[in-house]
């Protein structure tokens, strides 16, 4: 599909003003993007679970300007208070998707959104918000245009939503989400998001993710700056290569129920990417000491238990444990007695597989 795809046919109602509230997911990606190219174009594809309980909603109030302008106007409330250091970045999002949506500068529009987990701590705050804002768009445009199917109202939320956060466009829908070209997955592409296409044995069906916030403070890199690390970086096309054949080799995983291959392929792009980070110029490490007690402690459990527990990590400290729903009798309470003490204050999230945003 081309870009020009997703350029408005011409809207054929009008709206003077409305109110719109989408709730939408996170997600933790179990094949990692890690580097991308002019206009959120990312260097590799990846492939995530959907999540449920960590979201996203926001609430867009729009009213028609009284006359033409020539910027946006928009206030931002986060949690219920007015947040302006906010404003930078959907001001850059909406110049970015302006031409999707001319609309834009028609309207006064009031953004409240909240979140269900702590900003900035490594669960990818950006691509719930950033989702749930394009979704709340687009269902502005669909109100201008009612003849807009599902499927395209859910494309180009995904296209659109990557223009604010790369890993928002794996949100819109769900459980199991493909972003970025991949000779072996049919659909795939660097525009937007894709269902994966390919069977799923039922084991992956009702995965949990248990999230310890080991460090719920501001990230020291944000990943913008760390994607843009990779430009130049000495491993970067070994990496990118690697994360195309984890793709391919992840599907015969996940089609037969393999446990233990995928424990090998999700741990070790784990460990990937913090050694991306940590080998580029200038480096950096998001993990701490509390994150390496976490994962010597699953790695000894899961040796002695026999249980099929494994942990991921986006870029921050924070530690995503995976494990099957018919084994969470085992592993939860080993998480609560030796795992919950690294985390700030105990704080941990019980989340799983999840299935997508939702309209209020």
């Amino acid at each position: 599909m081309e870009i020009a795809t997703f350029l408005p046919k011409t809207y054929t109602k009008s709206i003077k003003s409305g109110s719109v509230t989408w709730k939408s997911p996170s997600n933790i990606a179990l094949i990692k993007y890690w580097g991308k190219k002019e206009d959120q174009i990312p260097q590799n594809p990846s492939i995530s679970f959907t999540l449920d309980a960590c979201a996203t909603t926001t609430t867009l109030t729009y009213k028609k300007r009284e006359t033409q302008a020539d910027d946006f106007s928009f206030e931002l409330y986060f949690e219920g208070k007015q947040k302006d250091d906010f404003k930078p970045k959907i001001n850059t999002f909406l110049h970015r998707i302006e031409k999707y949506l001319p609309f834009l500068k028609e309207y006064n529009f009031t953004i409240e959104t909240s979140n269900s987990f702590p900003h900035s701590s490594g669960i990818a705050s950006s691509a719930s918000g950033m989702s749930a804002l394009a979704l709340c768009l687009m269902s502005v445009e669909k109100k201008l245009n009612p003849t807009m199917t599902d499927e395209e109202f859910s494309t180009k939320a995904s296209f659109l939503a990557r223009l604010g956060s790369g890993s928002a466009s794996r949100s819109i829908e769900g459980d199991l989400i493909v972003w970025g070209q991949h000779e072996d997955t049919v659909g795939s592409n660097d525009l937007y998001a894709v269902k994966y296409p390919y069977k799923v044995h039922d084991v992956f069906r009702k995965f949990h993710d248990t999230i310890l916030l080991v460090d719920k403070g501001e990230k020291q890199v944000s990943s913008t700056v760390g994607h843009n690390l990779m430009h130049n970086h000495p491993f970067a096309e070994q990496r990118f290569a690697q994360a195309h054949e984890n793709l391919t080799k992840i599907q015969s995983v996940l089609a037969d129920g393999d446990l233990d291959e995928f424990i090998a392929i999700v741990e070790s792009e784990a460990l990937t990417l913090h050694a991306m980070m940590m080998t580029s110029m200038p480096y950096f490490i998001l993990m701490k000491p509390n994150t390496l007690e976490i994962i010597n402690r699953i790695w000894k459990f899961r040796q002695e238990s026999g249980t099929h527990i494994c942990f991921t990590l986006d870029a921050g400290a924070n530690v995503h444990i995976l494990y099957p729903e018919n084994e969470k009798d085992k592993i939860y309470p080993f998480i609560q007695e030796e795992l919950v003490k690294f985390c700030q204050n105990g704080h941990h999230i019980c989340d799983r597989i999840g299935f997508g945003a939702k309209k209020a």
